[in-house]
């Protein structure tokens, strides 16, 4: 090997870059992670974050990184030149080939924390639209496996049902399915690596699960008042699956949260783990208040990870916390449980035409998320919980007219998942008027069309 290249990763390992130039490997970094104050001595490095860049789409993925590097290849030697450079196959192709690969670029900037604005927002949308004409074969297995139309395959459909999937087989230890099911063109491989991976996202549930039920016996127990930064560990932890369970509890509280836990036998003396940022912090510059506590930190705004040592992993939430109080002491806190709306609708609003005029801001993720709406003084008309283990709620509510059916006097949907209703601020009984902030959502489940409410909030 004489060149290795990296996609999204490289930004902080000075030493493994070292080694392969000893080794006579030339190394050229490709990555969206914030630098270090250290860089890698690689042949090259390309980062739109590191000082003195001027590419003006500072927020790709790894992914739109690379992207750029394959297009910069294409369109930097003319279309004779490539056909001239027989011993160079890959550059005997015509510009615009790339762009068939925008499913792939797509789907990783959905998956990202990026925010989906400028050239992400471009990305986004036109990967959506290869997604849905996507020849690859491992795609077509998984959504015909978990019954997705690919013709209308969502943002959410990704988000979660095929990201989690994909992911799996790195967090589960067995990184080249992934990349398997995407790349085969063997439909018998494609559908059993579906199964397979659809099979390791069941076994990932279940032991992030019983991290999450930990972790919340943990804050349930504490005495004290819950600390600004969320800190929580267990040697037992896998890290590759504290993702996850970081960005639940980010959500949920509103705040940065660090979990770690030990890859490996158990004489390790390094300890792994993930961070988001919850809110507004920026989770790298939380990290470099306290730098001293890591053997190694890393990231973007939203999303780190981290190393511990063994011996100061019992310090790491108390300087955590000390470093959050200087990141924030000029900084004006909106409270937590303020929640801003869009625009106020009525029922009657819960149409086809008004569901359009929102799917054109579309897709809808981070830093461009769903339009807000309230719907005040409505009643319950009717309550149940669906699923297996009846943990996810659907509230009904009687429109006049214009509704989602689109007929007098019928019923719009509002569903909210994981939920009994017991966490909002008034009773959830028929009969009963409450406010609902929702944001609109179209389901296509056993492929009927159903326009609902995706619940956000009730008072």
């Amino acid at each position: 090997m004489k060149l290795l290249i990296t996609i999204d990763c490289g930004m902080t390992d000075v030493e493994q870059v070292e080694t392969a130039e000893k080794h006579g490997i030339d190394v050229i970094i490709t990555d969206h992670h914030i630098p270090g104050k250290k860089l890698p001595n690689a042949f090259a490095i390309i980062n739109p974050k590191q000082k003195g860049c001027r590419y003006p789409e500072k927020m790709l993925c790894g992914a739109g990184v690379i992207f750029k590097v394959i297009q910069a290849l294409i369109q930097g030697h003319p279309l004779d030149e490539r056909r001239a450079m027989d011993k160079v196959s890959f550059l005997n192709i015509s510009v615009g080939w790339e762009k068939w690969l925008l499913d792939m670029v797509g789907l990783a900037t959905l998956s990202d924390m990026v925010p989906l604005t400028g050239e992400n927002r471009v990305f986004s949308y036109y990967g959506m639209k290869v997604l849905q004409k996507s020849p690859r074969a491992g795609l077509m297995k998984l959504f015909s496996l978990l019954k997705i139309n690919q013709k209308t395959v969502t943002e959410d459909d990704i988000a979660f049902m095929i990201t989690p999937r994909i992911n799996a087989a790195s967090r589960m230890g067995i990184p080249h399915d992934a990349f398997t099911l995407l790349s085969t063109t063997d439909e018998i491989e494609a559908g059993t690596l579906a199964e397979h991976l659809n099979n390791k996202n069941d076994e990932r549930k279940g032991v992030v699960g019983s991290m999450v039920r930990e972790i919340k016996k943990r804050i349930e127990s504490q005495e004290t008042e819950m600390k600004h930064v969320l800190v929580f560990g267990n040697p037992e932890w896998k890290p590759s699956l504290l993702g996850l369970v970081a960005n639940s509890f980010s959500d949920e509280h509103n705040r940065p949260v660090f979990f770690w836990g030990r890859e490996g036998s158990n004489g390790s003396t390094i300890i792994k783990g993930s961070c988001r940022a919850g809110g507004d912090t920026d989770i790298v510059a939380l990290m470099e208040k306290a730098k001293d506590i890591f053997v190694d930190y890393g990231g973007h705004k939203g999303a780190g990870g981290f190393s511990v040592s063994q011996e100061n992993i019992h310090k790491l939430e108390e300087r955590l916390n000390e470093a959050y109080s200087k990141l924030t002491e000029k900084m004006s806190k909106m409270p937590f449980d303020i929640i801003m709306v869009d625009k106020k609708l009525s029922l009657d609003d819960v149409n086809w035409d008004t569901y359009s005029s929102v799917e054109k801001f579309a897709p809808f993720g981070y830093e461009n998320p769903k339009p807000l709406f309230l719907f005040e003084n409505i009643t319950i008309t009717a309550m149940k919980l669906f699923g297996k283990e009846q943990n996810h709620l659907e509230l009904k509510f009687s429109a006049k007219s214009g509704s989602a059916s689109g007929g007098k006097n019928s019923d719009v949907t509002a569903i909210a998942f994981f939920s009994n209703g017991e966490k909002f601020a008034v009773p959830i009984k028929v009969g009963n008027t409450i406010n609902l902030v929702a944001t609109l959502e179209k389901s296509t489940f056993r492929n009927f069309p159903e326009l609902r409410l995706r619940i956000v909030d009730i008072f």
